[in-house]
């Protein structure tokens, strides 16, 4: 299995071609594909999808994917690594999270949002003009826009997640949800009276009807997502483990290590090592 690497923070590629390489590969870095012109079949995890201008395909690191072209193509990549997410604000990266819990995202263009479409082809047409360019600010420019589709997409796969949500989740379970989510960073919030006041429900109430709606205990799942968002600290940030404990109210960077190697198995170092790509 052929694995490629990218030596650089982020990496652009306008590609017209007729064909594509036959073999799917992996890699260790992000790719964003956009269709300029030209139709075929995107392959992808044993999934095959047909493709066509003005879709977007997000590819992870470890995704198994190949394009098979039956017209000729322009593709635009955009290639992006963790370290190009490190040398990004923590503010940033918190509203790119969503992207980085989807590794099981379903397969397929993921602009979701029509009036997306004509933007990012706006962008990507910008940014070919920007790379063939001797402006000023020329590389400042181009990262802003690059960042502008990094978001962009991350609405969008939001959005899908949100429809997908609202089918398989019983209605009711929806506020909770989206309460816990935005208040991750405050576990006074996420106390159990005070949620229950939020929603006037009875605080001795709450985690049973929490649990019977989503079948899953509240300080169950608040422990479960906050771990996810510590996953993503370490894997895409370069923050110090006492930073993250005190970023996720945490007493101190021994508590974080006792509840992450409980839950995980290993503490937030080790795990670090491991996962770093």
């Amino acid at each position: 299995m052929e694995i490629r690497n990218l030596y650089q923070l982020y990496e652009l590629e306008l590609l017209e071609t007729g064909s594509y390489p036959a073999r799917a590969y992996k890699k260790t870095f992000f790719e964003m594909a956009f269709i300029l012109e030209g139709k075929g079949i995107q392959h992808i995890n044993q999934h095959q999808l047909p493709y066509s201008p003005d879709k977007l395909f997000l590819m992870f690191p470890e995704d198994l994917h190949r394009f098979e072209v039956q017209e000729t193509t322009r593709f635009f990549f955009i290639r992006f690594n963790d370290s190009y997410l490190k040398s990004q604000s923590v503010e940033w990266i918190k509203k790119m999270e969503f992207i980085f819990h989807t590794h099981n995202h379903l397969p397929g263009c993921i602009l979701k949002t029509i009036t997306d479409k004509p933007l990012v082809r706006a962008i990507i047409e910008a940014l070919i003009r920007e790379t063939g360019s001797e402006h000023p600010q020329r590389s400042f420019v181009m990262a802003q826009l690059v960042n502008t589709i990094i978001t962009l997409a991350a609405r969008n796969i939001t959005l899908q997640g949100n429809a997908a949500a609202q089918k398989q989740i019983p209605g009711p379970a929806l506020p909770l949800l989206n309460y816990i989510h935005e208040h991750i960073y405050d576990p006074e919030r996420l106390k159990a009276e005070k949620m229950a006041a939020h929603f006037n429900i009875s605080p001795n109430y709450i985690s049973e009807y929490f649990k019977k709606i989503t079948g899953e205990g509240l300080q169950q799942y608040i422990t479960t997502y906050r771990l996810k968002l510590i996953e993503t600290r370490l894997r895409f940030t370069d923050n110090r483990i006492g930073d993250i404990a005190y970023e996720f109210g945490f007493t101190d960077e021994s508590h974080l290590n006792r509840i992450f190697k409980k839950y995980k198995g290993q503490n937030p170092t080790a795990y670090r090592k491991q996962h770093v790509l």
